[in-house]
């Protein structure tokens, strides 16, 4: 039987040590991306549309969960942790699948045995509920660092702005604009690492430049080309959304 997986695990020696069993195990399979963060994983599900989503739970950035989130919909989701407590009985109703780390040889044929009778016996299940269950689960992100303060420069000024004060972050060149409702600055941390650093459910990332305040948006418009873009409160800018976030606005 063939079919497409991707892979996503932050940890290289572990990703490559599960293609390698996948290989051995399921020859005919086509790993058609093998990824070492959430984002990454979300463009491949969009562009390379895979069967099969072998997913690390906790990866920087966006996570396992989300991920599957805008994976459920056309592929089979097969989540890997080192954390027994995430083996919920949830798992056990079937919708997912999990390998628990270091992952066994054995215990992956299983799962490959259970993927190959799935596919093509129907789309993937739903999973929403699931993964809503898993993520009450999940422990709160630590904010012992969380940034609560911005400092960044606008010419020969520096300015500080508390963090609730930001509207969104927009990569540029080799700077970030910092926007607010009145005024913006520039600083040098990479999105990648402010992502790390804010609340993730007062801050979504909508594209591979921009994180914004989910609060802040006031609307959500779709393109003549079938796009998402954003406009916040009280700023005349227009964000995009890239495809692999679309499934953050979907109606409820």
């Amino acid at each position: 039987m063939n079919a497409r997986a991707l892979v996503a695990e932050d940890e290289a020696p572990q990703r490559h040590k599960l293609c390698a069993l996948l290989g051995e195990l399921w020859p005919e399979l086509e790993i058609v991306a093998q990824c070492a963060d959430g984002l990454a994983a979300l463009e491949a599900l969009t562009t390379l549309r895979p069967q099969i989503a072998f997913l690390d739970i906790r990866m920087p950035g966006v996570s396992g969960l989300e991920v599957a989130r805008a994976a459920s919909e056309s592929a089979f989701v097969v989540f890997t942790t080192a954390y027994d407590e995430y083996a919920v009985s949830a798992f056990e109703q079937g919708a997912v699948d999990y390998l628990l780390k270091p992952i066994k040889r054995e215990r992956l044929e299983q799962s490959v045995t259970r993927l190959k009778s799935r596919i093509g016996s129907g789309p993937p299940p739903t999973i929403d509920a699931l993964l809503d269950a898993l993520q009450t689960k999940l422990q709160p992100r630590s904010t012992s660092n969380a940034i609560r303060w911005i400092t960044g420069s606008a010419g020969n000024v520096t300015k500080m702005f508390g963090i609730d004060e930001v509207l969104f972050f927009q990569a540029q060149d080799k700077y970030v604009r910092v926007v607010t409702a009145s005024d913006e600055v520039h600083i040098r941390t990479p999105l990648r690492e402010l992502l790390a650093s804010l609340d993730a459910d007062a801050f979504w990332q909508v594209h591979r430049s921009v994180i914004v305040r989910v609060g802040a948006v006031h609307r959500i418009e779709t393109t003549e080309d079938g796009k998402l873009q954003l406009r916040v409160k009280g700023r005349p800018d227009v964000l995009p959304v890239s495809s692999a976030f679309q499934y953050r606005f979907k109606p409820m």
